[in-house]
């Protein structure tokens, strides 16, 4: 038997693409969110805050492809006071694609599409534990500041947000010699 390689690829999103990335980011975290709190009738992830951070100046927003068929996406922005801190605002897994490891290469791509950057910074919720053990255990990030009530997040977090007010954020710091 012949193995199957499966090849990843990075996709820039054109413009005329983004409502089907909208649609995909919102279907990937509705599950994650619902397999947590039962059916929510409402998008987990408004599409305007997921256009939000795909229009931010100097973004990048990415389809994943594995033998030409989308399995995630990401939005990389840069901070605008320092070139070498970026932000994942969004990854997510296509539903359907999860469980492969799809997460990690599509990270591992990512890295190595911006080897110029000296910190990461992404967030979750608290109830995410997949997301929180794939951050910490597998892509080498650090949790650095837990929000809560007592210590909002200073961007806020949208009202009815599944787990309301309570995220992690994380930090990656690399290697690199500027």
């Amino acid at each position: 038997m012949n193995p199957t390689f499966r090849t990843l690829t990075l996709i820039p999103v054109a413009a005329e693409q983004k409502p089907l990335f909208v649609r995909l980011t919102q279907e990937a975290f509705q599950r994650g969110a619902e397999a947590e709190f039962g059916p929510i009738d409402q998008p987990v992830i408004p599409a305007e805050d997921i256009l939000e951070s795909m229009d931010k100046p100097g973004s990048d927003s990415w389809f994943a492809q594995e033998n030409g068929r989308i399995v995630g996406g990401a939005v990389i922005v840069p901070d605008e006071s320092d070139p070498h801190r970026r932000s994942l605002d969004i990854l997510f897994i296509a539903a359907g694609s999860e469980g492969r490891g799809l997460g990690h290469r599509i990270w591992k791509q990512l890295e190595a599409c911006y080897p110029d950057t000296a910190v990461w910074e992404t967030h979750t919720p608290y109830f995410e534990k997949r997301n929180i053990h794939f951050y910490v255990n597998k892509c080498g990030f650090s949790i650095v500041e837990f929000f809560h009530p007592g210590h909002p997040d200073p961007h806020g977090i949208p009202e009815g947000t599944p787990g309301g007010s309570l995220f992690f954020r994380f930090e990656k710091r690399m290697n690199i010699v500027r």
